[in-house]
């Protein structure tokens, strides 16, 4: 008995896998039109969503712009020079922005 259902069982998952490896045969004739669905993909998905994150910087940048900037409060444990940077001047780091970043005395303007 044991035998039989073994048989019938192999029979069956043996014919199950030749059904789904037919159905998935990559040939040219039905798989080449893949690009125009990620051309589509890229106008009608990528372009607004780079589009809607641009917009999104730039009334976040609006919003952020109106703000005065902070009171300086010269700390003792912030902006220590223990030896000078090794480019222009030696007290500004490498991306300084005089808007934002203040030197050790306070901000620029």
């Amino acid at each position: 008995m044991s035998a039989i259902l073994n048989h019938a069982i192999r029979r069956q998952f043996g014919a199950t896998a030749a059904r789904n490896m037919s159905g998935t045969a990559a040939t040219a004739g039905e798989h080449s039109g893949g690009y125009k669905v990620w051309k589509r993909l890229s106008f009608f998905v990528a372009v607004p969503a780079v589009g809607l994150c641009m917009l999104n910087a730039y009334l976040k940048h609006q919003e952020e712009h109106g703000h005065p900037r902070q009171e300086f409060v010269k700390y003792d444990y912030l902006r220590r020079r223990e030896k000078r940077f090794p480019w222009g001047e030696g007290n500004k780091s490498l991306f300084h922005n005089p808007h934002v970043n203040p030197l050790p005395d306070g901000y620029e303007h």
